[in-house]
């Protein structure tokens, strides 16, 4: 109800006029142009906006191998007024009804003109690979995962939702599984359809039973419920206390003086 734009793909004045009416009382500008473009628009907006967390990401990774720190750097890049920080944020990938959808669509398109977008190609494989950091993160602190405990903590793409499409919980899963590790899960409002990998998965019904002797966490939705459980209490019931913050959501001082392993998203 509070939209920057309203776009309207119209074949005919008339047409285009009485969508306007339609949205009479909403207060933002309305611009109408060919259907063709219209469709452009949404697919070019949401690419913009992925390509912007996979920018992030690469800054990250970049922030790790040099020792920054990726929050005081991207923090200071989104002052900027001509970049912004809407979405400036690195993490485990983006997901959704939307931006896997539409980032694809444009590339479709593209390729059916026999034009190769080698930008929007670089923007979707940089956040397939984050998936595949995290799993590496994994590793590092446990070595072989066949047989571990690992909780993922958070499946649906983004909080305050229960939409499952295309969230990075499922990649994480299906690679956790194929790793031979057990899954557990806990999230407050998603619940996966049947199939694998999540027929392979325990469901937890909180945060603290999924961490019952874990080997290892996975921060992988930025639920403010996580921030407000008790650390020191789950520390106690961990088998092995390894957390990777996959939205670098929790305060990593905080997490080490209890004994957590932490590590998260490219911060020294």
């Amino acid at each position: 109800m509070a939209p920057d734009r309203i776009v309207i793909g119209q074949d005919n004045d008339t047409v285009g006029t009485l969508v306007t009416a339609l949205h009479t009382g909403i207060n933002a500008p309305v611009t109408t142009m060919d259907v063709k473009s219209a469709e452009m628009v949404k697919l070019a907006a949401n690419a913009l906006l992925a390509k912007k967390i996979s920018f992030a990401n690469e800054i990250a990774t970049l922030c790790e191998n040099t020792g920054a720190n990726v929050t005081d750097v991207l923090g200071a890049v989104g002052m900027d007024h001509r970049l912004s920080a809407h979405f400036l944020r690195p993490g485990i990938g983006w997901g959704g009804s939307c931006f896997p959808k539409d980032s694809e669509a444009l590339g479709q398109m593209a390729s059916n003109t026999g034009f190769h977008p080698q930008l929007l190609t670089a923007v979707i494989n940089v956040n397939n690979i984050q998936k595949r950091r995290a799993i590496q993160h994994l590793k590092d602190e446990l070595g072989d995962l066949a047989g571990k405990h690992i909780a993922l903590l958070g499946m649906a793409f983004k909080p305050g939702t229960d939409d499952m499409r295309e969230a990075p919980s499922t990649v994480l899963a299906g690679r956790l599984l194929a790793e031979g590790a057990h899954v557990r899960s806990w999230d407050p409002l998603a619940h996966p359809a049947a199939g694998e990998p999540w027929d392979s998965v325990t469901r937890s019904s909180t945060p603290q039973q999924a961490l019952a002797g874990a080997d290892a966490a996975v921060i992988v939705t930025e639920w403010p419920e996580l921030a407000e459980v008790d650390w020191t209490e789950a520390h106690s019931v961990t088998r092995t206390p390894v957390m990777f913050d996959g939205r670098n959501l929790l305060d990593p001082t905080h997490l080490r003086e209890i004994g957590f392993r932490y590590t998260f998203v490219s911060r020294p």
